[in-house]
């Protein structure tokens, strides 16, 4: 699954106490060769790893430990290193096994323990910022869910819709001397009303930035006769046939999109710099890492690729290099920047991405305190 396949409510479901174990196997991945040839390998040293574990822990059952091991098995079949992006998360059960394949590199980790971990998961949905599209036309409505990087068309919730096709009608273009227009037409405003009432039910189950995309008219009469539309943080004004293609929509989007990022960055800017002002701030690791276990924290932004191994001690964190890093050791976190965005949103926080180098001087993470 993709990182836009997280909503709150499989989160919650992942997060939730499960019969013990719960194998969680995180890895780093390549999207392209010739690096990505030592993923295949990387993963069988941890599936070995995992089954050895497994086979030494006197907590698991002989039973159990073979159904485990059974969807293990099964789950390294079915990933697809086609797909492969910067990570590879394989959660497992006796009774299930899930494959997650993020834009956002994970450590390799193998975890035992009654629920899954989704700190990698969490950061990486935070960090690929997931928008809904809606591509709408008079008599076509298809609804897509993206990132910066990948459009895919989702067939739920109701979508795709298609108007109702009526058969012309002599009579009435005799009486009124013209065919109506297609968007004073009352089918295509209740067609329309259709199609918001089903955007608005996908916009409740999982808020996210709305695009529009469409001829004006269509656009206008959608405001028109709906709510949703107005929540929009972008339009692109051209038509969108029912035969769009991903690559291409993304291309139309992609101004928009980057339009928004900057809108974005400039306003985290203004928002760290007010609460410099005020001395409700935090920059680097260790600061910010204190301000979230707190509950301080009201904004964290962070670098989009900054990734640190620490060791916690004394609740502060030291940095800890590659060569150094012993990663048996608890109190060594691998992926603390992870574990720090999933605690901020946890905690209520906004967490935002910025490009690398933006917050430089603060240590490549920053936040404004509530208090």
């Amino acid at each position: 699954m993709d990182t836009d396949a997280l909503t709150a409510g499989l989160l919650r479901e992942l997060r939730a106490v499960k019969p013990y174990p719960a194998l969680s196997l995180t890895m780093p991945t390549h999207r392209r060769a010739p690096d990505n040839a030592q993923d295949a390998v990387r993963l069988r040293n941890l599936v070995a790893e995992a089954v050895s574990r497994l086979e030494a822990d006197p907590a698991v059952t002989r039973e159990a430990g073979n159904a485990l091991k059974e969807q293990l098995e099964r789950a390294v079949t079915e990933v697809d290193p086609r797909r492969a992006l910067d990570a590879l998360i394989l959660l497992v059960t006796a009774d299930e096994h899930q494959i997650w394949q993020l834009p956002r590199t994970a450590p390799e980790r193998v975890v035992l323990s009654d629920t899954y971990l989704t700190r990698n998961l969490v950061a990486a949905k935070a960090q690929a910022q997931p928008f809904w599209a809606l591509t709408v036309s008079a008599g076509h409505a298809a609804l897509w869910s993206g990132t910066q990087d990948v459009l895919n068309e989702e067939r739920t919730d109701g979508f795709p819709l298609a108007a109702p096709q009526e058969a012309p009608d002599p009579q009435r273009e005799e009486q009124i001397g013209d065919t109506p227009s297609t968007f004073t037409d009352e089918e295509t405003r209740n067609f329309l009303r259709t199609v918001d009432e089903k955007l608005r039910a996908v916009l409740a189950a999982d808020p996210r930035p709305l695009y529009l995309v469409g001829l004006a008219p269509a656009l206008a009469l959608l405001g028109e006769v709906g709510e949703s539309a107005g929540s929009a943080v972008g339009r692109i004004t051209k038509g969108a046939p029912a035969g769009t293609t991903p690559g291409d929509l993304l291309k139309d989007l992609r101004p928009a999109l980057d339009d928004r990022r900057q809108r974005i960055a400039a306003e985290i800017d203004g928002k760290l710099d007010e609460a410099r002002g005020r001395r409700a701030f935090a920059g680097g690791l260790d600061e910010v890492w204190a301000a979230v276990r707190e509950g301080r924290a009201g904004l964290v932004a962070v670098e989009e690729n900054f990734q640190e191994t620490v060791r916690v001690t004394d609740e502060h964190l030291e940095p800890v290099s590659g060569e150094a890093a012993d990663l048996t050791d608890g109190t060594v976190r691998e992926d603390i920047v992870d574990e720090l965005v999933e605690a901020a949103l946890d905690n209520g926080a906004d967490v935002v991405f910025l490009a690398d180098d933006s917050l430089a001087e603060h240590g490549r993470i920053a936040a404004a305190l509530r208090y």
